[in-house]
């Protein structure tokens, strides 16, 4: 490796080389390379948000260690028409949901786009409804608009 005052272009080179040996990177190279890659397996189709329209709201079971009931929603996204569980983040924050709502979802941060936390199987959470932040009204700022 290159040190000191003019090594820039050496690290650089260093870089581009040794970025091979990263086994995320080796994985995403050859998630791309199949037909479809990793676009065919993700409901956003790469993008980092999706609106959709919520279909059912329903209560899922925290994995083991926990208990209780977290809050999620169905939804059916409007660009590519899959179906996907959502969480709604937030204390009380499922009643300022209903049904026929346009929200939009995004990531919910777990692992290399895996579920988060206790929440089995659910990979999104809700961050809009109906064009208002759902944190927003969570924290008594917005009202609900009524469509």
């Amino acid at each position: 490796m290159g040190r000191g005052l003019f090594a820039g272009s050496k690290i650089k080179a260093d870089r581009q080389r040794f970025r091979q040996k990263d086994r995320l990177i080796r994985r995403r190279m050859k998630k791309k390379s199949r037909v479809g890659g990793v676009l065919k397996h993700d409901p956003l189709r790469g993008s980092h948000q999706a609106k959709g329209i919520v279909t059912e709201k329903v209560n899922i079971e925290a994995k083991q260690p926990n208990s209780g009931l977290r809050k999620a929603v169905k939804i059916n996204l409007k660009g590519s028409g899959n179906k996907l569980t959502a969480f709604a983040p937030g204390d009380g924050a499922i009643s300022f949901i209903d049904e026929h709502d346009e929200v939009l979802v995004e990531g919910i941060g777990g692992r290399m786009g895996r579920s988060y936390g206790d929440l089995p199987g659910v990979r999104f959470k809700v961050i809009k409804v109906n064009g208002v932040s759902l944190d927003e009204m969570v924290r008594g700022r917005k009202e609900k608009p009524v469509r």
